[in-house]
């Protein structure tokens, strides 16, 4: 299992990332971000340093112009950067004929809209749901930047295509990180393909598993993870979901497991639970549990809201899932007792029905478990052995809407806005501030922290912050 954070760093990011599956040769601790939340998997940068203060003026090492629109979080190997990103281009097409759609299935009334950066939900310049399909090409790339100083040591077009469908306006084509075993790197377009390069960004394979038709066409956003030898990569969607296990080497299929599931966003989480590795997915319908050599469902329970974005984290033997849409649901998992379906047994040690997120993923330090409520500036730190709160809906003032996840660094909490503000609070039971640092730049992508060094997508340029 896991171990906690008191553990040294070192220890910590070798044992984790071997459970994760990553390459068994890592660098120093704290010189990489390979995947999505970081190299534990929790958002937490164990051995990072990262500056308490900045502005467009002060700690900014340098900031790079990335071409095109995306959200998708960066991910760091030693010196380089990775991201993806969609480019439209001036290339029109005319439109095809629709294509008959399915009947939605019909929405419960929502008593408030979910929360769009205007501090207490609403519309607002997010809108609900995507629009008309787009009528031009758009190049969905894959870009390595130098990390001294920001030049692009590299960028691949994957694809050249017409998106088959739109997308929400607060997403973007490109809203999925990448992610390395420090030999390799994996970029999922979703819709668009899948793709694996050297870390010279030679293409080794591709592969297309179709096109998702979302919820509303709100777009896509799940990473894939790593899980040893195997990519994992969930498919859900209104029709046909499912979840494959491919070679990461060759992107053979090796098992695709279908899924009683609508639109999700989540990413998998994976584990190692007595020696045997397990790629756990939160979902609409039911958190799964797959064995990651066969596609086996191990354990499976309901209780989550529909609309699943926010990737589970685990410490202290428990991996703890939520969900913040249409509702609210947290829960703790135990993870050496979960078999079978498991839902409204003791192997769910605490559950909460309040203050979950809807797009961020929660951030876990310690026994301190940190989320925001909604897409709302609102913070609530739980105990994650108890669920008991240490602080609930704390106010964050300065910041309106969060999509970010929280970034653990250095005995502090970075939370991120989507108007450019960050708030740095102190990393304990008793909610203290530290810094509010603002970017002119507006920020959906979550931070990352590697040694002394922060780094920040926004929707124009990447930061590198850093003192001196």
């Amino acid at each position: 299992m896991t171990p906690t954070h008191r553990r040294s760093a070192a220890t910590f990011l070798c044992t984790a990332a071997l459970a994760l599956g990553l390459a068994p040769t890592l660098p120093a601790a704290g010189s990489s971000w390979p995947m999505w939340r970081g190299p534990t998997g929790d958002g937490v940068a164990p051995a990072a340093q990262p500056p308490l203060t900045w502005s467009d003026t002060q700690n900014i090492k340098w900031k790079a112009k990335i071409p095109g629109y995306g959200f998708s979080t960066p991910i760091i190997w030693q010196d380089r950067i990775f991201l993806l990103t969609a480019i439209e281009t001036t290339e029109d097409t005319a439109p095809a004929a629709p294509a008959a759609a399915p009947t939605p299935a019909p929405e419960p009334e929502r008593k408030s809209p979910p929360g769009d950066g205007k501090g207490k939900g609403g519309r607002g310049r997010g809108g609900f749901g995507g629009g008309p399909k787009p009528t031009k090409v758009y190049e969905f790339a894959v870009v390595a930047l130098d990390r001294a100083t920001g030049a692009v040591r590299w960028q691949k077009t994957a694809r050249r295509e017409v998106p088959h469908e739109n997308k929400h306006q607060t997403n973007s084509f490109a809203s999925g990180s990448p992610v390395t075993d420090g030999r390799h790197l994996w970029a999922s377009f979703g819709s668009r393909g899948l793709y694996c390069y050297t870390l010279d960004g030679t293409l080794v394979w591709e592969k297309d598993l179709g096109d998702m038709t979302t919820r509303g066409t709100f777009g896509e956003g799940a990473s894939p993870a790593l899980a040893g030898d195997m990519l994992i990569v969930p498919w859900d969607h209104e029709a046909g979901s499912f979840i494959v296990g491919l070679d990461k080497a060759t992107g053979a299929e090796k098992w695709r497991q279908a899924r009683d599931e609508r639109s999700s966003w989540g990413t998998p989480l994976v584990v190692s639970v007595g020696g045997k590795l397990q790629a756990i997915v939160a979902a609409t319908n039911r958190t799964r549990s797959y064995d990651v050599a066969t596609g086996a469902i191990v354990w499976e329970a309901g209780g989550l809201t529909p609309n699943v974005i926010p990737t589970p984290v685990i410490g202290h033997g428990h991996v703890y899932v939520m969900s913040g849409f249409q509702g609210n649901a947290a829960q703790a998992i135990k993870l050496e007792a979960a078999k079978g379906d498991i839902t409204d047994t003791p192997a769910i040690v605490w559950s909460l029905r309040k203050s979950t997120p809807y797009v961020p993923s929660p951030v876990l330090s310690g026994t301190r478990l940190y989320f925001s409520k909604s897409n709302d500036a609102y913070l609530t730190c739980v105990d994650a052995l108890t669920g008991q709160p240490h602080y609930e809906n704390q106010t964050l003032e300065g910041l309106r809407g969060i999509y970010a996840s929280p970034l653990a660094a250095a005995g502090r909490i970075y939370l991120t806005g989507r108007e450019g503000t960050v708030m740095v609070i102190k990393d304990t039971e008793k909610f203290e501030i530290l810094a509010t640092n603002k970017l002119s730049d507006r920020i959906d992508a979550s931070p990352v922290a590697v040694d002394r060094e922060l780094f920040l997508r926004g929707h124009e340029f990447l930061y590198c912050i850093a003192e001196g």
